[in-house]
């Protein structure tokens, strides 16, 4: 079996030599070549023929957004961004997702060498899964080599029977997605009416990211758009996405919805979880609720959905060839937890179609 090559480009020698390390490390990939910045790349890539490419954001002679705008028009192919834990690294990170890039890796600040290293897995793991994504332009740590447990969603939110809830007109769509979703959340945030119901979202995400993804999708979207915040209330017309670093639940008080804030243990290795919120919103929503499954690798949130499906929610999954990684929805469609399978740009119109149904059905207006 051949191994994933892969093409470092990165201005700073110690990031390509820690990178290398890391990368070879893995018994599948390959390290076939390094670049100090784009022009030396662009022969590299001709020379090579990589499978993934990793890059850095800031290099001389050429930034890796101009990089990868040619790149993705000229010769589409897998990304992974290397990119600063900051407020300019984060906003940078995601035009580089609108652009194409797969996913990003966090480049340290302080103490590369030991920092990067406790990423190794995550960052094998990512360049993995770069290697098999559909690539579509435009559209604290562990040890080294330690995975972290992977905690089911329990240890946040037991599974219990679901209570009895009456249907009202009041919706909460929650949405759940991984590698790829901040583009697909865009996508869909951006065909959802000012007057849509309430959304909440579960997207992996790094705390220094996640309020700079919050104001992206603001500035795009017909409806409010904020990081979620503990006991708030969940209005029609806003979007609330889960803050890096806490898992997001729905909970019912009287009659509202609130979001809940918890740092309990990562679910699924991850925090926010999308499971920790679909088996919320199956407690706390039940009926009134809608969920939706977008592109992610692994299975986080696949359980959750059919828990929601179980509790009487319609359930939606992004489609295969829409998805960057139909790691997530094609799990939770192999579970069959999932009632409606589209593409991307369909989901918008079927979940307020779904709405509108839902409210048909408590007004008894059909």
């Amino acid at each position: 079996m051949s191994k994933i090559k892969v093409l470092i480009i990165d201005d700073s020698a110690l990031i390509r030599q820690m990178l290398t390390k890391i990368i070879n490390s893995a018994h599948d990939l390959e390290v076939v070549g390094t670049a100090a910045d784009p022009y030396i790349a662009r022969n590299k890539i001709k020379r090579f023929n990589p499978d993934v490419l990793t890059l850095d954001v800031e290099m001389p002679r050429m930034d890796g957004l101009a990089f990868l705008n040619n790149l993705m028009r000229l010769r589409p192919m897998p990304v992974v961004m290397v990119s600063a834990l900051t407020q300019k690294g984060a906003d940078t990170t995601l035009q580089a997702l609108e652009l194409g890039a797969v996913d990003f890796i966090s480049k340290p600040q302080i103490d590369i060498a030991q920092t990067f290293e406790s990423y190794s897995e995550e960052i094998i793991s990512k360049i993995r899964t770069a290697a098999s994504a559909h690539i579509r332009p435009s559209l604290l740590p562990e040890k080294i080599f330690k995975v972290p447990p992977k905690y089911p969603v329990d240890v946040i939110l037991e599974k219990t029977g679901y209570p009895r809830h009456f249907r009202t007109t009041e919706r909460i769509i929650a949405i759940g997605a991984s590698t790829g979703g901040t583009e697909a959340i865009k996508v869909l945030l951006t065909k959802m009416p000012p007057h849509a119901p309430g959304i909440v979202i579960s997207q992996h995400i790094p705390a220094s990211f996640s309020s700079s993804f919050a104001v992206r999708m603001n500035q795009l979207s017909a409806m409010i758009v904020s990081e979620a915040e503990d006991d708030k209330v969940i209005l029609p017309g806003h979007v609330y996405i889960a803050p890096g670093n806490y898992h997001l639940l729905v909970e019912r008080s009287g009659s509202r919805y609130l979001c809940r804030l918890h740092q309990g243990n990562p679910v699924n290795r991850h925090r926010p979880s999308v499971d920790v919120l679909f088996r919320s919103c199956a407690q706390h929503v039940g009926p009134n609720a809608i969920g939706v499954i977008l592109t992610g690798m692994g299975d986080d949130g696949a359980s959750g959905i059919k828990e929601m499906q179980e509790a009487g929610a319609a359930t939606v999954a992004q489609d295969e060839h829409t998805s960057v990684v139909w790691g997530m929805p094609g799990e939770a469609v192999k579970r069959g937890g999932i009632d409606y399978v589209l593409p991307l740009p369909e989901i918008a119109d079927k979940v307020m179609f779904l709405c509108s149904e839902q409210q048909k059905s408590v007004t008894g207006n059909r």
